[in-house]
């Protein structure tokens, strides 16, 4: 007879198998996300199988990862590079979503599982990039702080055309595209409106009031009910977090926030997402989704590169800057991951498709690091000869 507390041991073996799996994966310098993968990949080989807990505790790291990505949104950095970063963005958005989805389209002929495949090949990770970015000491120049801001503003984009799909294939949305608009449109009211008005009473209190002990407790509180809210307005529950977390960044507390979340969901809930996600991996529908996953793979690949690349181009990047930022916007980690997820519950695309997504995620976190350090050889070389 199984105990009461064997739960306990299933998630005690679910961090401890993420964590291992992050720190090799650190060790072999790679995102530890993609560690964590695997290891939920091998765990679901018949050693743990996903539980009521598990998806409960999955749910709260997704909101609490996108929350900790609203809160990291730099909205001053994106004003001070609005016009080049928005045509990167809006290349890197364009491209992959059309190629993605039209392909996937004649070999399926499931126009909204396509259209939602397409979604998912428009997100970027910011931080693979950013931190490959980072150990060459090219994140400040130019290029950097593009793909920077187009990263971000492609992770917005991504989830505005993510809301707008969840709302019209929702079933409690109905058929109406009227009804689902004005939804969507009142959920972004409300956010603005809630925004405005937190963040203005925040910098008034924050000069009378030391709110340090019970900010974070607050800031959980708006998270948590921004999620709900959105999710009942036929919004994904993931918007209202990430939402949530842009308006605190603008606060006087954002620091304190982030920092304490991060504690809390890096330790306990995001792993358990991340591991989560492998044991949702049928390693069995691999041979099935393999075609279809290189072909999503070749054109994700493909599109962020030469959409990015031609929005850099357009707004005076040289060639070769044109080609590092495409390249630093290759890799789609968990945002790709998180709506792919969704995508599953709400069974818009089915396992060999979500199999695909992973595939996906897997090679492009794997490969931009050393494509990055290829395409900044020859001005690493430059700069060396300069120096001399």
């Amino acid at each position: 007879m199984e105990s009461k507390m064997f739960f306990l041991l299933q998630i005690a073996i679910l961090l401890l198998g993420a964590n291992l799996g992050g720190w090799v994966s650190t060790k072999l310098k790679q995102p530890a996300v993609l560690g964590q993968i695997l290891v939920g990949i091998i765990l679901g080989l018949g050693i743990i199988k996903e539980t009521e807990l598990i998806h409960h505790i999955s749910e709260i790291g997704v909101v609490f990862l996108m929350f900790i990505a609203g809160l990291e949104t730099d909205v001053e950095e994106l004003k001070a590079s609005k016009s080049s970063s928005s045509a990167i963005a809006l290349g890197g958005v364009v491209f992959p979503l059309v190629m993605v989805s039209g392909a996937a389209y004649l070999i399926t002929g499931e126009m909204i599982s396509s259209i939602f495949l397409g979604i998912v090949s428009t997100a970027t990770s910011v931080s693979i990039s950013v931190q490959t970015l980072r150990e060459l000491g090219h994140l400040r120049t130019k290029q950097g702080v593009g793909i920077l801001g187009a990263a971000i503003i492609d992770d917005i984009v991504g989830i505005i055309l993510l809301t707008v799909m969840i709302g019209m294939v929702k079933p409690s949305a109905g058929s109406n595209v009227l009804v689902v608009l004005i939804k969507i449109a009142l959920f972004f009211f409300i956010t603005f409106v809630v925004g405005t008005i937190l963040v203005k009473m925040l910098r008034r209190i924050n000069k009378a009031i030391n709110l340090n002990d019970k900010i974070v407790t607050y800031a959980v509180v708006c998270c948590f009910v921004l999620a709900f809210v959105s999710e009942e307005l036929g919004v994904a529950a993931i918007t209202g977090a990430y939402f949530a977390g842009v308006i605190l960044s603008m606060t006087p507390y954002h620091r304190k926030i982030s920092y304490d979340i991060q504690l809390v969901a890096y330790s306990f809930f995001t792993p358990i997402f991340f591991v989560g996600i492998g044991l949702g991996v049928h390693l069995s529908s691999l041979g099935h989704a393999l075609g279809f996953g290189v072909l999503l793979l070749v054109l994700g690949i493909i599109g962020k590169i030469v959409g990015c690349g031609l929005g850099a181009k357009l707004t005076g990047f040289s060639n070769r800057h044109s080609l590092q930022i495409g390249i630093g916007m290759i890799p789609r980690a968990e945002v790709a991951i998180i709506i792919a997820n969704l995508g599953l519950q709400m069974k818009i695309i089915g396992s060999d498709e979500f199999t695909s997504v992973i595939l996906l995620v897997i090679v492009t976190t794997l490969m931009t690091p050393s494509l990055l350090k290829m395409a900044f050889k020859e001005e690493k070389k430059g700069l060396a000869v300069q120096n001399s």
